[in-house]
This record gives structure tokens, C-alpha cells and sequence, in this order.
């Protein structure tokens, strides 16, 4: 059974930064494309970014293109969010999640993602 346990959330002025980590255990990351999807308050739940399971294919949402960046630690079994020059609308709940895919595959639409963090929540306010 494959857990995925999201942290790193805060509080954080805007244009500061935060890394969210999403560990990964049960089963090799190499198997699974992995997402981070948000919600904000009143809005619908929006895909970040996502990667593919060996980490050749990644996509970004148009809003926080340049600003976000979606790595791995193979070793850690781990996927990271570096987030930069935050932004008060980047303020959600944060959530990652993976499903079992085809190599290359990385999709920003969470109905093929079943299994689920419990969320971080991410703060931008002065």
C-alpha cells in the first residue's frame, strides 16, 4: 500500500519562499507519477505540477511557472516543491499525490491520482 505524507507548509511573507516535501513509501517512486495539487478557500482544487514516475516528464500550472519547481530524491523516495517569490494567491492547502502510471506519463488532473496526502497548508500574507 503506497502512503504519501506532505510537509513543509507555513507561513511565509510574500516573495519568500517554502520547500514542500512529499515522502513516499510502500512502493519505488520509479512506478508512479506523482502530483502536487491546492486548494484554496471558496476555489476549486487546481493542479501545481506534476512529474512523471522517472522524473523525464514534468508540467507546471501557468501560474506558477518560473516561480515553482518539482524535484526528487530517488534515494529518499521523495518528491520536493521549491517554491519561490510567493505570492497571496499561492495561499491553499497543499496536497500531493500518486498513482501508478506509464513511464513519460505526468498529468495535472487529479481523478487519475488515488492515493492522497493528508495536505499542508501554505500561508503568503504580510
Amino acid at each position: 500500500q503506497l502512503q504519501v505524507v506532505e510537509s513543509g507548509g507555513g507561513s511565509v511573507q510574500p516573495g519568500g519562499s517554502l520547500r514542500l516535501s512529499c515522502a513516499v513509501s510502500g512502493r519505488s517512486l520509479e512506478y508512479y507519477a506523482t502530483g502536487w495539487f491546492r486548494r484554496a478557500p471558496g476555489k476549486e482544487r487546481e493542479g501545481v505540477s506534476c512529474m512523471s514516475g522517472m522524473g523525464s516528464r514534468t508540467n507546471y500550472a501557468e501560474s506558477v511557472k518560473g516561480r515553482f519547481t518539482i524535484s526528487r530524491d530517488n534515494a529518499k523516495n521523495t518528491v520536493y516543491l521549491q517554491m519561490n517569490s510567493l505570492k497571496p494567491e499561492d495561499t491553499a492547502v497543499y496536497y500531493c499525490a500518486a498513482f501508478r502510471a506509464v513511464q513519460g506519463m505526468c498529468l495535472m488532473s487529479p481523478e487519475p491520482y488515488d492515493h492522497w496526502g493528508q495536505g499542508t497548508q501554505v500561508t503568503v500574507s504580510s
